[in-house]
Parts: C-alpha cells; sequence; structure tokens
C-alpha cells in the first residue's frame, strides 16, 4: 500500500507485526494474525484501526504538546497524588480538544463498513488501545491504556477512539514508561475498534503457551470465566484453569493434564442500555460449580495457541511463548482469538542459577492463597481498596487489597509484597508481581479481614505453589546456585516429589528424572475423599457427609470418574514436569489411621494396634475391601499413558510381603490394561521389607527392578517402630545390619540387568551413607529437591575418588 504510514484508518489486513511504529503492538498483532492465521483456521474477529498517524496530526493540530510538555515538567512518578492531578490535567485536555474533521470522516466510514461487513446496521465493537512502544521485550504494557466494550454507533465510536488516544497519558502509562526508560513523546497511540465476540452470552478468558509461575515450556495454560474477559484480565473474578501439555497434543492426544473449577462468581455482560454499554452480575450456582470449557473447546484453543506460538517464533527467530485472550460466541458458539503478544516476563527467564529460599517456623499462616513468585517478604500492611487512597502508601509495605487494575502500578511497583482477595494465576496482581519479582499471595478471599494496617507480616511464596502469610517479621535464609557449572555424574540424580503442583518449577532443577513421585499428596490435597466413599456415594447415609463429598467434587456428577481424573491429572503433572525422563509412581501407601482421615475414611477403615505394619501397600490392593479402589488408581494411570500420551510413568508397588502377594497385584494391573511388557510398560516394587532382598530373585522374576526404601527396611530390620518416639532414636539406615541388606539388593539387582534405585532419606541426612550407595553401585538416588544440588557436588566427589 502506498503511503501506509500516512493513512488515518487502515484494517486489519493491511498491517502485520512490521508496523508497530504505525498501529502499536496490539493492533499490528492482530493484523498478522488476521492475514496468516486465519486461512489456516484460526478465528480472529474484523476490524479497523485509527492509526499512530491519525493520533498525532491530532495533537500538532490542537496545539497540545506544549500544554503536555509542561504540565510534566519536574514530575516525580512516586508522588502518586501529583501524578494523578497531572496525568488528569492532561486526559481532560485532550478529551475536550476536538478531533480534526478529516479523521472523523474515514472512521465514521470504517464503521459503517466494518457494520455491513457483519450484516449488521450498527456492529457492537471493542475499542482498543495499543501504544507503539507496547509488546517489546521486557515492555509488555499490559493493561496499561483503555478497552471500552459493546461500543455501538458513530458517536459512540468516536468518543471512545478520542477517550483511548487520551489513555496514554494514564497515571499507570505515565509511571511505566518512567520506568523503562521511554521518551514520553516518542511514543504514540492507535485504536483498534474490532467487531466484539458476544462472549457475553458464553464465556472468555487468556491463554499462555507457558506456564506463567515457573517458564515451564512444554504446556499451554487456559484461563475462563463467563461472559466477557475483562473480568479474567483485571483479577475480578478467580477463573477455571486447564493445562495441556504440548508434546502429546502435537501427537493428536487429549492431553488436558489438569483442569480446576474456579469460583467464578460474577461476570461482565451487555448492559442494554443507551447510557450503559456493560455491567457486573452475580452467576448462578450451577454455572459457578461447572467447567466453562468441554475438553474439545480447551484441545482447540491450545492447538491455535501453539499455531500462534509457532508463527510468531518463525518470525523472530526464536522460540516465543504467547499471551492470547479469547472468547466464545454464545450466539454461534463459535471461538476466537481476540489478541495475542509475545509473553515478556518468563520467557525472558534463563534458569542458570536457583535461588532457594527458606523460612523454618512453627506457626500457622494467618492468610493463604495462591502463591506467584517464590521469595520470601515482610512488612507493615497498607490496606487499600479505593484508587483515591493510592497516595497513602508508602515504599516497602505490602499492599493488601480485593483486586488490582493497572491504576495501582506506581504503588505495586514499591511494594515488598501484594495480596489480593479475588484474582487468579493470570490476573493483573499476578502478572505485573511476576514482572516486577515481587512475591505476591493472590484469590485470598479473606485478606482485608484477617489483616490490618500498620501490622507487620511475613509472606513466603518459597513453594511456588500454596502462598502463606504469617503474623510478625520472620527470619529466613537464601541460597543462590549457579546449576551451569555443576559436575556430571554417573549416577542418577533423581527427585522425590509430592506435590504436583512445586514440579514445573523444580523441573529447572538438574535431574535425570523422579525417584519417587507419591500419589498420597494428590489424594490428600486434590482429591480428599475415600475411593471407596466415591464408588459407595449412593448408599452414604448421612447428608452432612455427601454435602461435604458433593463440594468435594464439585463439576463431577460421576464421582468414580472424578477420582480417577484427578489422580491422573496430579500425576501426569509430575510425568509432564519431567518428561521424557522417567517417572517412578508409587501407587498409594496410606495405613488404615490416615486413610481414615479422608472423607468418608472411616466408614471403611477397620482400627488396628499398629497401622505401620498392618492393612497397606500390596496387601490392600487385591483385598476385597479395596480391590475396586485400586483399580481406579490402574484406570488413572492407564489414563495417563494412553490419554496424556505419558509413557514416562512407571508405576511401582509398595510393602508387597511376598512375591505372591505381588503376583496378585500384577494380574489385577493387566485386568485394567496394565499388563506389564505391552506398550513398554515396566513395574517396579519398593524393596522396604527384609523378604524384599531375601527373596530378591523371586520378586525379580516379576517386577523390572527395585526401589529401596531406608525408612521402612530400617525398622523392620531393627524391629522398630518409626512412628514411636520412644525407640526413634535407635532407628539409623547407617546401621551395618541395614546396609548388608541395601548392598544385597544392589548386588541382585545388577546381576539381573534391573532397574535399582534409592528413594530414601538417608542419603540427605547421612554423608557416609552416600558414599556407600556411590561405592555399591547404585544405579539411581533420589532426593527431596532442595538436597539435589549439594548432593551433586558429593556424589561427584565420591565417584572421582573411585575412578
Amino acid at each position: 500500500m502506498e503511503n501506509k504510514d500516512k493513512k488515518f484508518v487502515l484494517w486489519f489486513d493491511q498491517v502485520n507485526n512490521d508496523d508497530v511504529a504505525l498501529v502499536g503492538g496490539k493492533n499490528a498483532s492482530l493484523g498478522e494474525m488476521y492475514t496468516t492465521l486465519t486461512p489456516k483456521g484460526i478465528k480472529v474477529p474484523n476490524g479497523f484501526i485509527v492509526t499512530a498517524h491519525a493520533y498525532r496530526y491530532f495533537i500538532e493540530k490542537e496545539n497540545l504538546l506544549p500544554f503536555i510538555e509542561e504540565t510534566l515538567r519536574d514530575l516525580d512518578t512516586h508522588n502518586v497524588r501529583d501524578l494523578q492531578k497531572r496525568g488528569k490535567a492532561i486526559r481532560d485536555k485532550i478529551i475536550k480538544s476536538e478531533v480534526p474533521q478529516k479523521i472523523e470522516l474515514e472512521i465514521a466510514e470504517a464503521y459503517k463498513n466494518l457494520s455491513s461487513c457483519y450484516q449488521m446496521k450498527e456492529a457492537d465493537t471493542a475499542v482498543r488501545s495499543s501504544a507503539t512502544a507496547e509488546d517489546l521485550p521486557g515492555a509488555s504494557f499490559a493493561g496499561e491504556h483503555e478497552t471500552y466494550l459493546n461500543v455501538v454507533g458513530e458517536k459512540n465510536i468516536l468518543k471512545a477512539v478520542k477517550m483511548a488516544m487520551a489513555s496514554l497519558w494514564n497515571d499507570r502509562a505515565i509511571s511505566y514508561r518512567v520506568d523503562k526508560g521511554f521518551n514520553h513523546f516518542e511514543v504514540a497511540l492507535s485504536v483498534g475498534v474490532q467487531k466484539m465476540v458476544r462472549s457475553d452470552k458464553a464465556s472468555s478468558g487468556v491463554m499462555f503457551t507457558i506456564d506463567t509461575e515457573s517458564g515451564f515450556r512444554n504446556v499451554v495454560q487456559i484461563d475462563a470465566s463467563w461472559g466477557l474477559g475483562e473480568m479474567v484480565v483485571q483479577g475480578k473474578v478467580t477463573p477455571d484453569s486447564y493445562l495441556v501439555f504440548k508434546p502429546s497434543l502435537l501427537q493428536g492426544l487429549p492431553a488436558v493434564i489438569k483442569k480446576n473449577v474456579g469460583s467464578k462468581d460474577n461476570k461482565m455482560i451487555y448492559a442494554g442500555s443507551k447510557n450503559v454499554a456493560v455491567k457486573q452480575v452475580r452467576v448462578s450456582d450451577k454455572e459457578r460449580n461447572i467447567y466453562v470449557l468441554n475438553n474439545d473447546e480447551i484441545l482447540t484453543l491450545s492447538r491455535w495457541g501453539m499455531d500462534i506460538e509457532k508463527h510468531y517464533s518463525e518470525r523472530a527467530g526464536k522460540e516465543t511463548p504467547m499471551d492470547i485472550e479469547w472468547a466464545k460466541d454464545g450466539v454461534t458458539n463459535e471461538l476466537f482469538i481476540v489478541q495475542a503478544r509475545p509473553e515478556t516476563v518468563q520467557s525472558e527467564k534463563q534458569h542458570t542459577s536457583i535461588t532457594e529460599y527458606k523460612l523454618t517456623t512453627d506457626k500457622e499462616p494467618i492468610v493463604t492463597g495462591i502463591a506467584v513468585g517464590t521469595k520470601i517478604a515482610s512488612g507493615k500492611v497498607r490496606c487499600i481498596t479505593l484508587v483515591n487512597k493510592l497516595h497513602e502508601f508508602q515504599k516497602g509495605e505490602i499492599l493488601v487489597t480485593e483486586i488490582t487494575d493497572p491504576d495501582w502500578e506506581p504503588i505495586m511497583k514499591i511494594a515488598s509484597a501484594i495480596i489480593t482477595e479475588k484474582g487468579g494465576r493470570t490476573s493483573h496482581a499476578a502478572i505485573v508481581s511476576r514482572e516486577l519479582g515481587i512475591p505476591a499471595v493472590i484469590g485470598t478471599e479473606n485478606a482485608l479481614s484477617k489483616l490490618k494496617t500498620g501490622q507487620e507480616i511475613t509472606v513466603d511464596t518459597s513453594s511456588g505453589t500454596l502462598g502463606k502469610v504469617y503474623e510478625g517479621k520472620l527470619e529466613w535464609q537464601e541460597e543462590t546456585h549457579d546449576v551451569t557449572s555443576l559436575p556430571k555424574t554417573r549416577t542418577k540424580i533423581c527427585m522425590n516429589i509430592g506435590s504436583p503442583e512445586s514440579a514445573f518449577m523444580n523441573s529447572f532443577i538438574p535431574n535425570k528424572g523422579v525417584g519417587l513421585a507419591r500419589e498420597e499428596f494428590i489424594i490428600a490435597s486434590g482429591i480428599r475423599v475415600h475411593p471407596n466413599a466415591l464408588l459407595n456415594f449412593g448408599k452414604i447415609k448421612s447428608s452432612s457427609l455427601k454435602k461435604k463429598i458433593k463440594d468435594a467434587t464439585l463439576g463431577y456428577e460421576d464421582k468414580i470418574a472424578f477420582y480417577i481424573d484427578k489422580l491422573a491429572e496430579g500425576i501426569g503433572q509430575i510425568g509432564a514436569a519431567f518428561y521424557p525422563n522417567d517417572v517412578i509412581v508409587r501407587f498409594s501407601d496410606f495405613k488404615t489411621n490416615e486413610y481414615a482421615t479422608l472423607l468418608g475414611g472411616k466408614e471403611f477403615e477397620p482400627e488396628e494396634e499398629n497401622p505401620m505394619l498392618g492393612w497397606r501397600g500390596a496387601s490392600r490392593y487385591y483385598h476385597p475391601k479395596f480391590t475396586e479402589a485400586f483399580k481406579l488408581e490402574c484406570r488413572a494411570i492407564q489414563k495417563i499413558r494412553n490419554e496424556f500420551g505419558l509413557k514416562n510413568i512407571i508405576p511401582m508397588i509398595p510393602f508387597c510381603r511376598t512375591p505372591e502377594e505381588g503376583q496378585k497385584v500384577l494380574d489385577i494391573m493387566a485386568g485394567e490394561g496394565l499388563k506389564r511388557g505391552e506398550d513398554g510398560l515396566k513395574v517396579y516394587v519398593m524393596c522396604e521389607i527384609p523378604s524384599n532382598v531375601l527373596r530378591a530373585d523371586e520378586f525379580l522374576d516379576i517386577f523390572d527392578g527395585f526401589s529401596i526404601g531406608s525408612n521402612d527396611l530400617a525398622q523392620l530390620t531393627l524391629g522398630l517402630d518409626r512412628d514411636s518416639a520412644i525407640v526413634a532414636p535407635i532407628s539409623n539406615e547407617n546401621d551395618s545390619a541395614v546396609k548388608s541388606l541395601v548392598a544385597l539388593a544392589i548386588k541382585k539387582c545388577r546381576e539381573r540387568g534391573k532397574y535399582i534405585g534409592f528413594c530414601g532419606q538417608a542419603p540427605s541426612d547421612y554423608p557416609d551413607f552416600t558414599r556407600f550407595l556411590v561405592s555399591n553401585n547404585i544405579e539411581a538416588i533420589s532426593l527431596n529437591p532442595d538436597s539435589v544440588i549439594p548432593m551433586i557436588q558429593a556424589i561427584a566427589e565420591e565417584e572421582s575418588k573411585q575412578n
């Protein structure tokens, strides 16, 4: 097109990502997608763009530049009240000025053509700001400028365009440009006018082609809520969240490895009024308790997300994870992509070093929520709920509020931590906290009632999963490790993983996979209901217990499917994090007293004098009172391997007293489609009972390897109850009797060419024991994540002595 840079209005199909200087990052990206990805089946609503040239022409014709320059002279952006005053003066001046008629005429003509394109007299549109410096590496400008929804009619379009132009001078935009070193007068504002998707009658949300918390790149993360998407973007609701595993999706598998129902208590819809475009309404209980998207929709969006990422990566010449907004039209039931930009926080991290934060306390947290970041901070609380109180905030305080939006950014950047009552991992507060590198606890629901201004607190997000807030200023430790200089070891160094939520973060620690993934954490924290209570849900007589189980299984009428899905998702997340390395998953090893604590557990569990030595492990699985429950665990593994495509999952049987009962368990597994040797399936057994060692050959005839559990092996060799505090000091894996059994187990497995690993605590606690394992040629040692880096050094030193 001739003289494109002198046009006031351009259509989406006339621009691409080379036109950021002319139409801004958002609009350039929309043009790029509309022209290159629509032909590939990705649906993007059409629209037109009021260019940066039009903005500059308007500012020049109205002689607004001298006024703006004078108003900003000697501005200190840390003076929030003064920043608010000056920003408002500039915006008011722009809004009161007249847009040149030739620009207005072109906008009116374009709007008429857009309406005709959709066979409407007056199309409903979204009017979005797009600055010429946004969506660059290290500068996301997310939400810095205004968006107006359900704008209908020529007069309203013209008004919204001018207000969008004025939003270049929002308080947060001025402050952000100062922080990022942008010259105010080298940045201009373009405005996109896009046909609205009727998501007010359906749903919308955001999608990232990277895990927003850890930077793990093998997943697509989708957040979804009812109604228009501003509720999710602004963090005004806790949305549903979904994770899809990219490598399996590329193989055509339905790899939705995680689904969580969000509370979704409000939604934004069309107001149906001439004076008000949109409004917020309560969501019905029925809609709150079901998933917004079905699996087909989740997979469609994920495929689109990967296609968008691939296109932008090829264009950039490097892997480019994307931040995408999507919407579903409730009239046509079609999905659309309405925005896309490169993700600018996690994708910039190199993961060459790991800093560990450790807080040691016996205190109970006073507030909990979603952890953003992996840091710890302390400071005084400042509770703020109104934007006109922002000037009260002092540097280093901890911001506590209901939600944040871009107006709050001038104080967020001087906060030591942020706590909100609402929002999810992709809310405004979460995104900005990550960009600023400060810890945040999101979606607490009760922070404003629990915390008071002036109160000293400590915020702990070090787990990367559950954010905790403690009373008082507590001490913590920080330790940074350079992972690029660690030595290589002959012995495989693996990890013990309990929490699926920590798996992505821990995957960046140097490792050769997972030597022990425990189902117990997933069942206790993610499922919380005894499997037999779900299998017999219709027979439960207690109405209060039934209600608790219904609350725990939101989104599921089929209670059995709930157990299988949630167990599969928890294990699947760990399997995905460490793919393609092996992930050894131990079937449930609760004792009777532990199973009894689950909802409905007391109905199905006997009381035992010594549960440690009673009905646990393999003995449960073939027992008539638990076989059906064990089959659910098998179906979860089957789902992970076949639907998720995670063939790196290796099931392991715990506390197997004899080869005979091991065979009974293998027979049940085979009946559920888990036949050892088929489709590459290996099955390991825990080596934690003296009989496992003494009858090693018989066990190895039917299993593919051993994983030594030193805690149980020590207690059974020495005749201890490790739950007894009285005799606990006697228990020590360094005892020569225990070490003799360990050495024999290693020898037997090596002779048979079978896997032999060690997943107990002893190597972390006793350096001598580590040397003993290495000298006996152990194949793999699995450690808790915080022990891995120091133990790599110790193992490398021991191996060098033996060479």
